[in-house]
């Protein structure tokens, strides 16, 4: 038996467009760009950039690893000294369009 496509498939070879989510592209605004650069990208590959910048810099807190140590470029960003990895996806979303 034949298997079909599905509905929403890429017949005509062109690139898919990100829908929404974690997939949308988002612009991030001055403060955010001093941080993972000033190229639109994904919400995926913003967390990804936040990431890597915490970890090159050492932010995360020895004891509760779960909590991010802010510098002075995240400070900007989160308005505090501390704030919980939870929490950073919020803060870093207030800084996107």
């Amino acid at each position: 038996m034949a298997t079909s496509k599905s509905k929403g498939s890429n017949q005509g070879g062109t690139a898919k467009q990100a829908r929404g989510g974690i997939a949308q592209t988002v612009q991030p605004d001055e403060k955010l760009a001093a941080i993972v650069g000033s190229q639109p990208l994904t919400r995926a590959d913003l967390t990804k950039k936040m990431w890597e910048y915490i970890k090159a810099n050492d932010l995360q807190d020895a004891k509760d690893r779960r909590a991010i140590n802010a510098d002075q470029k995240l400070r900007a960003i989160f308005g505090k000294d501390q704030v919980s990895m939870f929490e950073m996806t919020k803060l870093v979303n207030q800084h996107v369009k």
